[in-house]
């Protein structure tokens, strides 16, 4: 599936290359009129903009590159903005063109030609296998000749059944092929009902659940009736709902304690309880479903395994600090203390609480379509894993060691020294993590940059020495002395709603984009009413034509059989 999905990013790059020209045409074109716009002069104001965004050719390509993809909007705007609003056109109009129009283009592009790869790749593996059925079929036919019609053709229902016996393939389709097989009333097939007949093997398998166990006493009858009832999966369902509520409003009461005055037993008197309940739930599903019954559901298995971790390090709870009382912060004792096996504990039931998925329909099918999402990406995933490797690679080979951090200080020295640094500047926010020394940082800090976070800080480390910062550009009131500031954090919620809106005007682009081209190409196929039938002809050869449908469209294709291939 890699080697596709390599083909088609092959026979996608001749259309994306105009694209990707006319993009770097209007990234250079809009670097010319910054620097003509942004030059050097006199006024130390408008020299704010030259000196920060646009002082060179490799300074300005850079600022309008990482503007393209909006991750330091509108920063790159402010100095000039704050002297001349008109200014302000420049930067509107190379970020709708570039990113509104383009970039959307560029996506609307790839998309098509992937779609329409893996549409022919349907298309061909649909017809190999006709191919196929149609080839086993003339062969069995010219076995023996069937006494029903000369001039029709024929396979013998036994004959097929003997052949099917010998070939390896799934033992639910071969079943259903045989079934359908030996409720044939003539005994005969033609080559539609032998095409129809391999429909199957599109069929998935239906899992049938074992049978509950049948009691027969009157009591346990009723026990089974009332802990198999879907109500009582409900009733579950909102006792763990609780426990999440307790523990939460746990966590608010002790958020501002220190560990010396913090007490342990509420949280471990809740948790004691809600794990009791747990286990009845499991054992009383276990007597009303029957253990085969219960451990064919998969949540069933997640819930009981769960369940099971849960009870296990209750146990050793008690085992070690004893049982909850007031007061209850014991000394550390074995390898973890209390408070880290209570927050273990709490964890295991946060992540417990996602047993309420399959039970809400909507969320259970948005979850198996992401489910199905991950099986349908490993070739892309594969794709992705190499060009992560060898950029990290590339850039321990390049930058390592061009991160210095600043001396072995002290937490408190380097809490008063963070208060003299520039908000959100690369030293203020502590990346300096975030590097290239060895292999894993590498990973960690292509995949940050791979998602547009805070890309404008983590990149600019390396191309110059300062960098702007975002917020004290934007927030007047903010002088950068201060980790936390009202203001900024006022902007970056309106700034937020901006990019939400921005980013839905630009779905919406890239969705009329993709329309448009979808309808040119689907105006020049061949429209048709029907699947066509695969007929012999009384020739040396026999043409097969087959279509496959996909909403309004048909697809033409042939194939030549000649005797003896």
């Amino acid at each position: 599936m890699m080697k596709k999905t390599l083909k088609s990013i092959n026979s996608t790059l001749p259309d994306m290359a105009s694209v990707v020209l006319l993009l770097a045409l209007h990234l250079f074109l809009f670097t010319m009129f910054g620097m003509l716009l942004f030059a050097r002069t006199k006024d130390k104001q408008q020299e704010k903009e030259w000196q920060r965004y646009f002082p060179s050719l490799p300074d300005s390509l850079t600022s309008l590159l990482v503007l393209l993809t909006t991750a330091n909007n509108p920063d790159v705007m402010i100095p000039a903005y704050s002297k001349n609003r008109a200014y302000s056109i420049f930067f509107i109009l190379f970020t709708v063109i570039g990113n509104l129009f383009l970039m959307n283009l560029l996506t609307a592009i790839i998309y098509n030609q992937f779609r329409g790869y893996l549409l022919k790749s349907v298309q061909s593996s649909l017809f190999r296998r006709r191919l196929g059925i149609r080839a086993a079929f003339e062969v069995l036919c010219s076995l023996k000749e069937t006494p029903f019609s000369k001039h029709v053709l024929c396979v013998n229902c036994e004959t097929l059944l003997r052949v099917l016996q010998k070939v390896k393939m799934d033992s639910y389709c071969k079943k259903a092929i045989m079934g359908k097989l030996q409720s044939c009333p003539h005994g005969l097939l033609s080559a539609v009902e032998f095409q129809k007949l391999f429909d199957e093997l599109d069929k998935e398998a239906l899992k049938e659940c074992p049978p509950r166990p049948e009691y027969h006493s009157p009591f346990l009858q009723r026990l089974q009736f009332v802990f198999g009832h879907c109500y009582f999966g409900y009733l579950g369902n909102l006792v763990a709902l609780v426990n999440i509520v307790c523990v939460c409003v746990a966590l608010v009461m002790d958020a501002d304690k220190s560990p010396d005055v913090r007490d342990d037993y509420f949280l471990g008197a809740i948790n004691s309880f809600f794990i009791l309940y747990y286990m009845l739930e499991m054992l009383l599903k276990m007597l009303a479903l029957g253990l085969r019954r219960y451990l064919s559901y998969p949540s069933n298995i997640f819930d009981g395994l769960l369940t099971g971790v849960l009870l296990v390090l209750e146990v050793s709870t008690f085992a070690v600090y004893g049982f909850p009382h007031q007061g209850w912060t014991p000394e550390m004792q074995g390898l973890l203390s209390l408070w880290d096996m209570v927050r273990l504990a709490n964890m295991l039931i946060v992540f417990r609480f996602l047993r309420i998925i399959p039970n809400i329909k909507f969320m259970s099918l948005v979850v198996r379509t992401l489910l199905d999402l991950v099986k349908n990406l490993r070739s892309f995933a594969g794709i992705l894993v190499v060009v992560f490797y060898a950029f990290a690679i590339m850039g321990i080979e390049l930058f390592k060691g061009a991160i210095v951090p600043m001396g072995n200080a002290s937490m408190v020295n380097m809490t008063s020294f963070n208060n003299t640094l520039l908000c959100g500047t690369f030293e203020q926010l502590e990346y300096w993590p975030n590097n290239f020394d060895d292999f894993a940082v590498s990973l960690g800090h292509l995949l940050s940059m791979f998602c547009v976070l805070q890309s404008c800080q983590t990149c600019g480390k390396w191309y110059k020495k300062t960098h702007s910062s975002p917020l004290l550009l934007l927030c007047p009131g903010c002088t950068g002395d201060s980790l936390e500031c009202d203001g900024c954090e006022q902007l970056a919620s309106f700034l937020g709603r901006i990019c939400k809106i921005f980013n839905s005007v630009s779905k919406w682009v890239s969705k009329e984009i993709s329309h448009w081209i979808q309808s040119y190409v689907l105006f020049k196929r061949v429209h048709l009413s029907n699947w066509a039938e695969i007929k012999p002809r009384p020739t040396s050869c026999h043409l097969l034509t087959g279509y496959v449908h996909e909403k309004d469209s048909y697809y033409v294709t042939s194939f030549k059989i000649h005797p003896g291939s």
